[in-house]
């Protein structure tokens, strides 16, 4: 029952910060102002007015009982008196009848009040219209052949201080709330600062502008991660050194063996020592611009579609289709995407004779889809691929003229941009590589 429940209050309840924090200040003030609201229309507003109206009723009971007298003398004596006291204004109307427009307001307090207190005394022999006059009411009596009308005040049966009442009571409450909104925007403004810049560090950019604000503990949230941000910056350029080095130091050694190669004689030996060598060099030269996929080029924003037509541009238009609905843009780094989708691209085209590229849109995300008809993979082999240096010893492997980083390099430039590679069977019965990155 309570898990129920509080599914369906996640259901409805916003998901930002901002719009909850807003609903626990609000919520209290509204409810309170609902509570007093109606527990003054029923136990003063109501209540006043119904003293009113019965008052006022005995009043013209009063004079209707007059006139039914007959004594000229006290009618003309007590119609003066109502109206000069009381300020009301009486006019007797002879063989007229009632109107017969129904002018009364079925869901008025005013309205309810006084039929309730008329039907009574005078049961149907009585109309009244509350709409007409703006500060009137026009009552009429009918008694023989005449009708007595009667026009009063409406603050004779309606106490004039609800709407002061009412006035004073929103008013305070939208004060409240407006400074309830200021603060809680100036408060959740360092929540929203620190997971954008969490979000611009996710996707490998330079967070320089990142200073702590708001109340004591989303200050410290914010100092221990520029302390977190810069010691992972830190072990990525020490590492980044460390490779550099190893590169300087093992292609010096590399090239003298070359070069003794050269002058030796041809034989088979020097030819497999000179394919070993050739391949360590470009072992060396992968795994280098894989440890450097997280590089300090700067986001800009990246036509997709574009992008991918200059990168199939270099190769026989017999060997691809491409397939665009529309232009897709996104803010990224153009020169490691591009080395992303050519890795992807130059695989396809390696093992099958031809690929199948679309791109479109979807919530949020670039979907580029990219099809060969070759021999395809084991879905086994799925998860392993993505791993440094590993090899499919089967019918097709996916680096067969490298050492096993193409997608490697890949899967890690996309995951900086926020993405992610699947891979699943394709159409064309090879492999498909379903690439998402977010706008």
């Amino acid at each position: 029952m309570s898990f129920g429940l509080n599914s369906l209050l996640k259901k409805f309840l916003p998901k930002r910060l901002f719009y909850r924090a807003l609903i626990i200040v609000a919520a209290p003030i509204v409810l309170l102002q609902l509570i007093i609201s109606v527990v003054f229309f029923d136990s003063i507003w109501i209540k006043a007015n119904k003293g009113m109206t019965k008052s006022l009723v005995s009043e013209v009971k009063t004079l209707f009982e007059t006139y039914r007298s007959g004594d000229t003398k006290n009618v003309i004596f007590l119609t003066n008196l109502y109206k000069k006291n009381f300020d009301f204004v009486i006019n007797i109307k002879k063989g007229e009848n009632l109107p017969t427009t129904k002018s009364d307001r079925r869901f008025s307090p005013m309205d309810r009040s006084l039929r309730r207190e008329l039907k009574p005394i005078f049961g149907n022999n009585y109309w009244f219209d509350t709409v007409t006059y703006l500060n009137l009411v026009d009552l009429r009596i009918r008694t023989n052949n005449e009708i007595i009308q009667i026009f009063f005040p409406k603050s004779k049966i309606a106490p004039s201080s609800v709407r002061v009442f009412v006035l004073w009571i929103t008013l305070p409450s939208f004060i409240l709330i407006l400074i309830a909104i200021l603060f809680l925007r100036n408060q959740t403004r360092p929540i929203l600062k620190l997971s954008k810049a969490a979000e611009r560090f996710g996707r490998g950019e330079r967070v320089d502008d990142l200073s702590p604000s708001g109340a004591s503990e989303i200050r410290k949230a914010t100092i221990e991660f520029d302390k977190m941000m810069k010691r992972i910056n830190k072990h990525l350029n020490q590492r980044s050194e460390m490779l550099s080095g190893i590169s300087h130091d093992l292609r010096t050694p590399l090239t003298r063996l070359k070069l003794q190669l050269a002058m030796a004689d041809k034989k088979d030996n020097a030819r497999k020592m000179a394919a070993d060598i050739d391949e360590m060099e470009k072992m060396l030269n992968d795994y280098l611009q894989y440890a450097k996929s997280q590089s300090e080029e700067d986001y800009v924003e990246i036509n997709i579609s574009n992008l991918l037509e200059d990168i199939l541009g270099n190769f026989d238009h017999s060997k691809f289709e491409f397939k665009k609905n529309g232009n897709v843009k996104i803010f990224g780094r153009k020169n490691l995407l591009r080395r992303s989708l050519s890795n992807i691209v130059e695989n396809g085209l390696s093992y099958g004779d031809k690929i199948f590229v679309e791109i479109k849109k979807s919530v949020g995300n670039a979907i580029i889809t990219i099809e060969d008809n070759g021999p395809g993979l084991p879905k086994k082999e799925y998860e392993n691929v993505f791993k440094p240096f590993y090899r499919v010893d089967k019918s097709r492997s996916l680096n067969r003229s490298g050492v096993g980083l193409g997608l490697s390099i890949s899967l890690d430039i996309v995951k900086s941009h926020g993405g992610n590679i699947v891979l699943s069977e394709s159409e064309h019965n090879g492999l498909a590589v379903k690439v998402s990155l977010p706008f």
